[in-house]
């Protein structure tokens, strides 16, 4: 098994997900594409993760290293090949599946609950899951589904379309892989943003903390689950 990761900005790693990859003794790159890194055959690995960037999947044209992604992963959808889209890597996801990417009305920072829809439930990627979870959550976009794709989580008190499969490629907006210090370091660059919510530093890690444990097992069993589809 070799995994790629495609990290889209400097801030954003994948966490818990690349912390459960270590400990499972999985073999993986991590593909820099903000830096201009040049991107592999899609044949050179068996699965691929595509992380978050503040960068809106709308604008990908604005930046080369995001067109040069697109035609890698379109490539990569193709061979039906397992990806993984987490926030913008979801929303690039839909849009290659001829699906919406579009602002909301007002951000989201935050913990949150989510569920699991019927095909969620019964999906591999969300095998043994409570059918309600904890969920991290910053972004001011969100995509809609298309006729290509199963919807597999839904929010409740968020934007309604949070997890899809098509194939082998699943899309999730949510964030499980973030532990409290890396949501630290996402408060401290992207503090502009708080004003959209009014909510503080305080209370965000509040809501961070209650959830710790319990989003720390489910992002270990989101990517073993993963890992084994």
């Amino acid at each position: 098994m070799r995994v790629l990761v495609i990290q889209n900005c400097m801030t954003e790693d994948i966490g818990l997900y690349e912390e459960c990859m270590k400990i499972n003794g999985v073999q993986y790159d991590v593909l820099h594409a903000y830096l201009g890194k040049r991107f592999p055959s899609t044949r050179d690995y068996n699965a691929i993760i595509v992380g978050g960037t503040p960068i809106s999947a709308n604008k990908i044209r604005e930046y080369s290293y995001l067109m040069r992604e697109w035609r890698f992963l379109k490539e990569a959808v193709m061979e039906d090949k397992p990806i993984l889209g987490i926030c913008f890597g979801a929303q690039i996801l839909a849009k290659l599946l001829g699906a919406e990417v579009r602002k909301m009305s007002k951000m989201e920072i935050g913990t949150y609950h989510v569920e699991l829809t019927e095909a969620g439930r019964k999906s591999k990627i969300f095998k043994d899951f409570p059918n309600q979870f904890p969920v991290f959550h910053w972004h001011s976009y969100t995509f809609q589904t298309s006729k290509k794709v199963e919807l597999l989580v839904r929010g409740k008190d968020c934007s309604p379309n949070q997890a899809f499969k098509h194939g082998n490629q699943i899309g999730i907006q949510f964030h499980l892989e973030l532990a409290p210090k890396a949501i630290e370091k996402w408060i401290e660059k992207y503090r502009h943003e708080l004003a959209e919510t009014c909510k503080t530093k305080t209370r965000i890690l509040q809501e961070c903390s209650m959830v710790k444990e319990e989003m720390k097992k489910l992002a270990y069993k989101l990517m073993e689950n993963f890992l084994n589809i």
